[in-house]
């Protein structure tokens, strides 16, 4: 199937008042390495909002999805805690005070986590659909797929144009970590795709040489793939010696967009990635870009999150003169900046320019420019459809970031998540974001359902 005038719409999670470093992911390096640092929400949502408004400058169509209802209290009850919002609060704080850090997470700004998008092009009833990811390795994370579900809704509400699906089972056989680990590669965005699915465990797989979870399953890929009607679909294994030094989702590792997929070299293993490729191949003119190990060491590429660039293809759409907004940390490592710099006078692939960004509170809790957005592939038509409190201009990042001024602290620490007084800061900065965002008569949260 081919559409016409499509592009790629980044939707950006607009990262929340709780965002603090509660070293919760298991196997995200820079998550465990701060742990417990005091954070700055207000730095780290002005950081976000100024991203998008570079890609906007820079001519791209940008998104952004809300930052859900934090502290997720219902989870609190769900575990014995009863009463008041308040008193539950106090009464964790008291008895279970690590329980405060999971339900106040602002995870969910890694919208590269939000879900698995399939554009109509490479679906089979030609709408654009969505599957939340359960996230169910980490359970701050876990506890985000009925929110997202919520959210998606509200911004792809159309049915004619979109398909919302609930998450897949919670299953350890079934853990979906969403778009962190699907590719969809196509030799122009209205033409048909291929969706490569990337996973790190399955059936076969020795859990004994895993040190970290292997958190994506083929079995869920698959499922995902079955949900959208995907029309082709290619699966490909992440080596352990990736997930093992830290690259808990193919995207610290991996990147692509059109035709162009940049890899490290130990992000496979190499015979499973020609095989992969070979299939590739037959179906759009596949161009690769391996990264060497010698020329950037995975702990490098990790540490750098040169792989969670954002890649993106001009303005126009024109696959030949792609970009990078690449993490600022980049720049600073001398291996990855050379790799850079070397990559941007070979004309034989297509990135001609990078973009160097400062989300560096986003970094210190483990995602960079790519784990902030959803990549969503969007006809005239179809984008006409989507909710415009949810698409940006300057004048409305002007707006939202007035208000992260006016509700944000500029220091959090874990502990600070017992204040009752916190709670209800975020709360009433959660209803002023409704009001500025004009969505009163819309339940974008559980709280306006109460």
């Amino acid at each position: 199937m081919t559409t016409t005038n499509a592009r790629e719409v980044n939707f950006d999670g607009l990262i929340g008042p709780t965002h603090h470093y509660g070293g919760l992911a298991s196997g995200n390096l820079a998550s465990s390495r701060n742990a417990l640092r005091t954070s700055n929400p207000r730095e780290a949502a002005l950081q976000g909002l100024e991203k998008m408004r570079t890609l906007i400058k820079l001519g791209y169509t940008q998104g952004f999805l809300p930052p859900q209802q934090r502290p997720d209290l219902s989870v609190l009850s769900q575990l014995g805690f009863r009463g008041p919002d308040e008193h539950i609060i106090s009464s964790t704080a008291q008895q279970a005070p690590e329980l405060l850090s999971m339900v106040y997470s602002a995870s969910s700004m890694w919208a590269a986590n939000a879900a698995t998008v399939t554009p109509s092009a490479d679906s089979s009833d030609g709408r654009v659909h969505f599957t939340p990811a359960n996230l169910l390795t980490t359970a701050h994370r876990a506890i985000e797929h009925p929110q997202t579900e919520r959210i998606l809704n509200t911004v792809f509400g159309n049915s004619d144009h979109f398909a919302v699906h609930s998450a897949v089972p919670s299953i350890g056989r079934f853990g979906d970590e969403g778009a962190a680990n699907h590719t969809r590669l196509c030799t122009s965005y209205g033409d048909a795709g291929v969706g490569l699915f990337v996973y790190g465990r399955d059936d076969q797989t020795d859990l004994s040489s895993l040190t970290f979870p292997g958190r994506q399953t083929l079995a869920a890929s698959e499922a995902v793939a079955r949900q959208h009607g995907t029309q082709t679909a290619v699966y490909l294994q992440q080596a352990a010696q990736a997930i093992n030094a830290g690259a808990f989702h193919n995207d610290v590792v991996a990147v692509g967009n059109g035709p162009l997929l940049m890899y490290h070299q130990h992000a496979y293993q190499a015979q499973a990635a020609e095989q992969a490729f070979e299939t590739l191949r037959a179906y759009l003119p596949l161009q690769t870009l391996c990264v060497n190990a010698d020329d950037v060491s995975l702990q490098d590429a990790i540490k750098s999150y040169l792989f969670n660039s954002q890649l993106l293809a001009s303005a126009d759409g024109d696959m030949s003169k792609m970009r990078l907004i690449a993490p600022s940390e980049c720049e600073e490592n001398s291996a990855v900046r050379k790799w850079i710099e070397r990559a941007l006078q070979d004309h034989n692939q297509p990135i001609r320019n990078v973009e160097f960004v400062d989300v560096r509170q986003s970094m210190s809790n483990g995602g960079g420019p790519a784990c902030l957005r959803l990549r969503v592939v969007l006809t005239d038509e179809q984008l006409a459809a989507v909710n415009p409190a949810f698409l940006l201009d300057e004048a409305k990042i002007d707006v939202l970031q007035d208000w992260v001024k006016r509700h944000y602290r500029d220091q959090l620490s874990v502990a600070d998540l017992a204040d009752v007084q916190f709670y209800r800061e975020v709360m009433t900065a959660l209803e002023d974001l409704i009001t500025v965002l004009g969505l009163k008569g819309q339940a974008l949260y559980p709280f306006q359902l109460s």
